[in-house]
């Protein structure tokens, strides 16, 4: 029995070679499947992972180089010392031991990276500045070391960090500032502060040195965003009277706040600076800082704080053995955070859809291999079936044939993967995904196997309706396909695409393939009728070998459809992003270029540069109220345009031409004329029979009444210009907007809060370069205005990460979609062409030339090629308008609107070529093994 049972086994292990011998083309098809989807499932998360970390490290990168993300700040108590002293120096030395508190990794991933504080404003007592009559001046303190190198000083020197006992303070100011206060370097500033609840009785008085006059350099950093009152004083309306308030804020030195608690002021607001470090997995860090900073305020109070102070309130905290006040954490990183997840997860969503379509063509040619596999076996599996081989031992046979040369494959493939994977990023290897993969894969042939050898079930009785039978189940399985891909396209466009919902498009396309199947036979009949009025026989067998030939080529219809189909969606969202791009670029900057500056700013006349066309744009912040109803509306965005310029900017801009026609710019606008003006859809709807009014107070004058008569409402292509852009910017979302001629900006005062954007667009190639826009914007609205280019912001657009990412995903599974779908058409063609070469074979019998006989495979597989094309393009197009409100792609573009879908036809038209030559290669191909075939081949085909 053992020698038998070892007999036995030396026989099963040789059947296994020679079987494994003769199927090894078929077995490296298997084999090369398996290989190239472990090996993506090894690389791919790794790479996507490595854009997204660019990506969020762009955003990142770009949002610190404005302010800090994240920023502690807390008061010193100067009063709890005799005498009161306040020390900064160990105060911000003992910053980075705040950071400390972060739990987990994340203290490792943050720094301190500057300080500095500053002081409420202040009132000042003298001088008093000269010109217009103000009821007050305000002057703010700020010790800031970061900002020496972005200064220049043209009188005096910079504000001593360490002044002799018994000197005044010193403080910096700009040149703008000095000359609204009146004064220059060695002047005195006597300034009143605030006192202190429960402390002092009168408010304290300090005197101020003006140590040096300073002028503001370019910065290419946006040092300035945000800190722009440095620089240029502002005034505003008085809330007690009638008057202006003159607001200046100077530079100060480091000891200032020791030499000013000696003289009974308040501490200053002590703030440190953060900086988190997100290089290598920036995703990664980022996550892991959320959580802690989440809670980072309240581990600081446990850490630093004790009970609460008695007469107060709040709690005392000690930092570098000072006591201070409560500790405030600004978060901004964890928003950022929030919204960059919500682009990452519309990309990782559109990206779903052609991963599940290469899945799909990768299983379908899967399936064509083995379908061919046993073809080829299927004699020989006739055989061991009659001499009693049993079903299982048949399938077990076929998968130890099989199943070794996967899992070989699956081994290398994630081998090579992990090899080529970059390292260091957010993204991780899915071995559980290349193991179902290999397992989708090894559990195939079994099955298929089990279908080809299982024995025909016996009825009692012979089944006469068995045709009909077998109609009612492709009956049930069509309209099981509809009413799926129904459903899908339904919750697709309802809550957006995700892992399952993303292999809809596979169902459109199978739904697609059914159509065209449905179509094929009513086609070729009409094909037929024709054929036969015909003198020619080959024609009307071509047309009948492709009707009876239609469904053992749905399968390859499918991976054609649907491979065409995902590369056609793919150029689509391709071409989409990249006109988006575009449109998102024009938008940010209005023009060639545009520089936004804080407040209103009127450039000098000399300012423009040669071959450069500028457009000046005033915002305002308002309260305005109904004439009909008195309603009060606030606050309401005005912009304050010259629509002449506007049309020289952008002489084909809609809404510089509605403007131009709408907006009347006659003798100069005085007190008692009505302005003008366009109003936003909303603000019209507040008071759609009359106008509005809004009271304004010039430099020291009376309050003034300005009434706005509308003249129309802005449209929402008018809104969506990208002349509006930049000031759009500056408004926050939801707030009413008006657009009235530049003559108000001469009849109301700057305000801190508004802002002058300033259009500029070359009108000569040297004019619009960067250099020269940059050179211009700087010259007319000073170093602190934040320029931005076009041509730097598209390019800044198109390198981002998860755009370059979304396009590599296409493009990579759409190259691989077409190497498999290649792979299957050419088996599937192979697993057919039996039929094909016996019917020219018999044919050839019976008289039928070698030409005529080329003609006839043409025939037999043009409709295949038209089938295809047609499938394919039509899936391209309809899908993504199926899914159009899952596609968001104002994500990646930038803009106030939803980019317009922009089918890339030239891609389209080259890939239905590709598609119909290389269907009509093979065609050609079978015709020239045909032509060589012997009279013997043919007579044993026939």
């Amino acid at each position: 029995m053992t020698g038998t049972a070892g007999a036995g086994a030396a026989v099963t292990r040789r059947l296994i070679r020679r079987e494994t011998r003769g199927d090894l083309p078929l077995l490296a098809c298997l084999a090369a499947v398996v290989l190239a989807l472990s090996a993506l499932c090894a690389w791919a998360p790794a790479y996507a992972g490595g854009q997204e970390d660019r990506a969020l490290r762009q955003r990142v990168d770009a949002s610190q180089a404005q302010a800090p993300l994240i920023s502690l700040s807390t008061t010193p108590e100067v009063f709890d010392t005799v005498p009161p002293a306040v020390d900064a120096a160990g105060l911000l030395r003992a910053g980075p031991t705040l950071t400390e508190q972060l739990t987990g990794p994340a203290a490792r991933h943050v720094s301190v990276i500057g300080g500095g504080y500053d002081y409420d404003q202040a009132s000042l007592i003298s001088p008093r500045p000269p010109g217009p009559a103000n009821t007050g001046t305000r002057l703010g303190l700020t010790y800031l070391p970061s900002a020496r190198a972005h200064l220049h000083y043209v009188s005096g020197h910079p504000p001593a960090d360490r002044t002799p006992l018994g000197t005044a303070p010193q403080i910096g100011l700009s040149q703008a500032s000095a000359r609204a206060l009146g004064v220059r370097a060695g002047s005195r500033l006597t300034v009143e502060f605030a006192r202190t609840l429960g402390v002092q009785d009168a408010p304290p008085h300090a005197t101020l040195l003006v140590s040096g006059v300073y002028l503001a350099t370019a910065a290419g950093d946006d040092f300035w965003s945000g800190r722009e009152t440095l620089d240029q004083p502002s005034r505003y309306p008085d809330e007690h009277s009638a008057g202006t308030v003159l607001a200046v804020r100077g530079l100060v030195g480091l000891d200032a706040a020791d030499l000013l608690a000696g003289a009974g002021v308040g501490g200053p607001r002590m703030t440190w600076q953060l900086r988190a470090d997100l290089s290598g997995p920036a995703l990664e860090r980022a996550r892991a800082l959320t959580g802690p900073l989440s809670h980072y305020s309240a581990d600081l109070s446990a850490a630093l704080c004790q009970g609460a102070d008695p007469v107060t309130g709040e709690l005392g905290c000690h930092v570098g053995g000072q006591a201070t006040g409560p500790l405030l954490v600004v978060d901004s990183l964890t928003p950022l955070l929030a919204a960059f997840t919500a682009q990452d997860r519309q990309a990782r969503d559109l990206a779903t859809f052609a991963v599940d379509a290469l899945a799909a063509v990768a299983l379908a040619t899967v399936t064509v291999a083995v379908r061919l596999l046993l073809r080829r076996r299927q004699a020989h599996l006739r055989l061991q079936r009659a001499r009693g081989a049993s079903t299982v031992r048949l399938v077990l046979l076929r998968c130890a044939v099989a199943w070794p040369v996967v899992a070989v494959a699956a081994l290398l493939g994630w081998a090579a993967g992990e090899a080529l994977a970059p390292g260091g990023t957010s993204g991780s290897p899915q071995p559980a995904t290349a193991a179902l993969v290999a397992s989708t894969v090894a559990l195939t042939v079994p099955l298929m196997t089990w279908l080809a050898v299982r024995e025909p079930r016996r009825t009692a009785r012979p089944r006469r309706s068995r045709p009909n039978i077998a109609v009612g189940r492709r009956v049930v399985l069509e309209l099981t396909v509809l009413i799926a891909t129904a459903a899908g396209v339904v919750a697709l466009r309802s809550q957006g695409p995700d892992g399952i919902l993303g292999a809809v498009p596979v169902l459109v396309a199978l739904t697609v393939v059914l159509a065209l199947l449905r179509c094929y036979p009513f086609v070729l009949r009409l094909v037929l009728r024709q054929a036969r009025r015909s003198r020619g026989t080959v024609g009307f067998i071509g047309a009948a070998r492709a009707a009876h030939d239609a469904p053992a080529t749905g399968l390859a219809l499918f991976v054609l459809v649907l491979t065409l189909g995902t590369a056609v969606f793919g150029g689509l969202v391709h071409r989409t992003v990249d006109d988006g791009l575009a449109t998102g670029a024009a938008w940010t900057t209005g023009a060639d270029a545009s520089a936004t500056v804080a407040g209103t700013v009127t450039p000098a006349s000399d300012t423009r540069a040669a071959g450069t066309r500028t457009a000046l744009q005033h915002l305002y912040t308002l309260s305005l109220a109904g004439r009909a109803d008195g309603a009060v509306i606030s606050p309401v965005a005005v912009v304050a345009v010259d629509p002449e310029q506007l049309a020289a900017v952008a002489p084909k801009s809609p809404l510089a031409a509605t403007l131009r026609a709408r907006l009347t710019t006659g003798a100069r606008a005085d007190e008692n004329a009505p302005l003008p003006a366009l109003l936003s859809p909303a603000l019209r709807a507040s008071e759609p029979t009359g106008g509005f009014t809004g009271t304004v107070v010039p430099d020291g004058q009376r309050p003034r009444d300005l009434t706005f008569t509308p003249v129309g409402t802005l449209s929402t292509a008018a809104l969506h210009d990208p002349l509006l852009g930049p000031v759009t910017a500056q408004i926050p979302a939801g707030t009413p907007l008006l657009i009235t001629t530049a003559g108000a900006a001469r009849l109301m005062p700057p305000q801190p809060s508004g802002s002058t954007v300033l259009l500029l667009e070359g009108d000569t190639p040297a004019a619009a370069r960067p250099a020269a826009l940059r050179s211009a914007a700087a010259r007319a609205l000073g170093p602190q205005a934040r320029i931005r280019v076009r041509s730097e912001t598209l390019s800044a657009l198109r390198e981002d990460g998860l755009t370059r990412g979304l396009g590599t995903v296409y493009t990579a599974g759409s190259t691989l979609a077409a190497l498999a779908g290649l792979l299957a058409l050419v088996l599937e063609l192979t697993l057919t062409s039996h039929e094909r070469s016996r019917t020219t074979s018999f044919l050839r019998t019976l008289g039928l030339g070698a030409g005529e006989a080329g003609i006839l495979h043409f025939l037999q597989l043009l409709p295949l090629a038209l089938a295809s094309a047609v499938g394919g393009t039509l899936l391209g197009l309809l899908e993504p308008r199926l899914l159009a409100q899952t596609l968001d792609l104002r994500q990646f573009t930038g803009g106030p609107a939803q980019p317009a879908l922009h089918t890339d036809y030239s891609l389209t038209v080259v890939l239905i070529a590709g598609v119909t030559v290389l269907i009509l290669a093979a065609a050609v191909t079978e015709a020239f093994v045909a032509r060589r075939r012997g009279l013997g081949a043919v007579l044993r085909l026939a």
